[in-house]
């Protein structure tokens, strides 16, 4: 890969080989030493020019993450978002959404704390449900391990519901919105009705389980409402502090780097609030998903190294690939190189990535360590 000071212009084949102190003719030591090597030598030697270009690469990147400024990285979790602003004057971080939003949620996870208990011992059979077409009946076999005929299941929910009952008692102290009150009171109960009813007729069944979790899902709407919202106010607030702290010039260049799991990484909530909070202009290339397999060790680091490795990569492909727009949006995205040649050469249409998707998204399991 060339270098980013670009490639010696304006000179021939020789001129440029006696520019570096080269000659362009083998000598004849050169010549025999070639035709001793053997096939495995040979391969070595060009792997080498490989591992090479990977320790070049590595150094640009490890160098180009101490110029990266400013940066917002944001680490997904519970409590709605740890936010980092990265400055060249150093890091502060904060977890900027009200307590609101994790108690609602948490609330709202009690059919799914229930379905986690009792799932891997359901039926391997689907019953006829109005939403029997939409469950893979393989993926429930996977799911439901355990024998449907035992009661191992019993004891683990029952301590479960002490959790649920201890929160009931507790809400009203808890000093929520009434409406939010209100809701969480109506899913715990809900949660307690089907627990107590399937531990005294020691059975559960699909339709059971979604006759309960149906009838909250009302009151997990309630919540969802009021996590959203108290999610909005947080991120929006630490962004304005933020943005007057850097001032608009360099705001303006602002990137934005979200770690997320899978499971979240489109259409990740702050993905979305954040969008309104940069400049319209640079969204689609500076605001930036990472979903990877688990939270990495070091978020911020993490972030980082991806960043950088977009931002070289989005000078490297105009200058590696000035002749080949496609190629070079394709080392700028989310497309591999050899993604148009293969679908050509399976005799599939080829499908071009953009090359500033509505939000980048790079898979990031850790570290990205090399290009395309």
């Amino acid at each position: 890969m060339a270098t980013r000071r670009g490639f010696i212009g304006g000179a021939t084949g020789i001129g440029t080989a006696a520019l570096i102190g080269y000659s362009t003719a083998p000598s004849a030591a050169a010549a025999d030493a070639t035709a001793t090597v053997g096939q495995t030598q040979a391969r070595e030697s060009l792997f080498a020019v490989n591992a090479g270009m990977r320790a070049n690469y590595a150094m640009l990147k490890a160098e180009l993450i101490k110029h990266l400024a400013p940066v917002v990285v944001v680490q997904n979790d519970a409590k709605g978002g740890r936010f980092t602003l990265v400055t060249q004057d150093g890091q502060e971080s904060a977890n900027p959404v009200p307590q609101t939003f994790e108690l609602a949620k948490s609330i709202a996870h009690v059919p799914l704390g229930i379905f986690s208990v009792i799932a891997s011992y359901l039926a391997d059979k689907i019953p006829n449900l109005p939403n029997a077409n939409r469950i893979d009946p393989h993926d429930l076999v996977l799911v439901a391990f355990n024998d449907e005929a035992s009661t191992a299941w019993i004891e683990p929910l029952k301590a479960y519901a002490a959790k649920l009952t201890t929160a009931r008692a507790n809400l009203a102290a808890a000093a929520l919105p009434a409406a939010l009150t209100t809701s969480c009171a109506a899913i715990l109960d809900g949660g307690l009705k089907f627990i107590n009813a399937s531990v005294a007729a020691k059975h559960f069944d699909m339709k059971s389980f979604e006759d309960f979790s149906g009838s909250v899902y009302p009151a997990i709407r309630t919540n969802m409402e009021h996590a959203s919202q108290a999610q909005i106010k947080g991120v929006q607030e630490i962004m304005k502090t933020w943005r007057a702290k850097v001032g608009e010039a360099a705001w303006a260049d602002l990137y934005c780097v979200v770690l997320s799991q899978w499971t979240t990484s489109v259409l990740n909530q702050n993905t979305i609030i954040l969008k309104d909070c940069m400049n319209a202009a640079k969204v689609s290339t500076h605001l930036i998903d990472l979903p990877g397999l688990e939270p990495p060790a070091d978020p911020v680091f993490t972030a980082l190294d991806n960043l950088a490795r977009i931002v070289q990569d989005n000078i490297a492909a105009e200058l590696v690939f000035p002749k080949d727009t496609t190629v070079a949006d394709a080392l700028k995205g989310q497309q591999d190189l050899l993604s148009d040649e293969i679908l050509k050469q399976l005799g599939s249409n080829t499908v071009t990535a953009p090359a500033a998707p509505s939000y980048n998204t790079v898979v990031a399991a850790g570290v990205c360590p090399v290009p395309h």
